[in-house]
């Protein structure tokens, strides 16, 4: 198909490499490095050097957009092992979904923008069960 399919390939996997390592080591930093020596990695074994930048992109795209789905949700009382779990999931079919022609490319545009959006509907902090206290 051409050298454009397999940067798409690799932008899809490092997707859904960031989303899975920012998942599992709760830290957005920590699953960005992980995800991107990853991606560079694989990206370097099956083809060149563009196809290890694109897998980097990706997986900076994908534990960015994933960090607040992560910490939102760890946040709200849902535990380490289940949306480690739910999410990995998650990644494993985006990683699927990147085989298919230009997905792997919108799916690094698509986590991002997700991610922006449930930061802007994150509440804010607010008092709880303290507000209805009698003083």
């Amino acid at each position: 198909m051409g050298d454009w399919y397999t940067i798409g390939i690799l932008v899809g996997l490092g997707t859904a490499l960031g989303i899975a390592a920012t998942a599992v080591l709760r830290r957005a930093v920590l699953g960005l490095v992980v995800a991107a020596v990853c991606a560079v990695a694989i990206g370097l074994a099956f083809g060149q050097w563009d196809e290890a930048v694109g897998g980097l992109v990706g997986a900076v795209c994908g534990s960015l957009g994933s960090a607040p789905l992560v910490s939102g949700t760890l946040r709200r009382g849902g535990t380490r092992g289940g949306t480690a779990t739910l999410l990995t999931l998650g990644a494993l079919v985006v990683a699927a979904l990147a085989f298919v022609p230009v997905v792997g490319y919108l799916e690094a545009i698509a986590v991002p923008l997700l991610g922006l959006r449930l930061r802007r509907r994150a509440p804010d902090r607010h008092a709880g069960l303290r507000s209805l206290a009698k003083d």
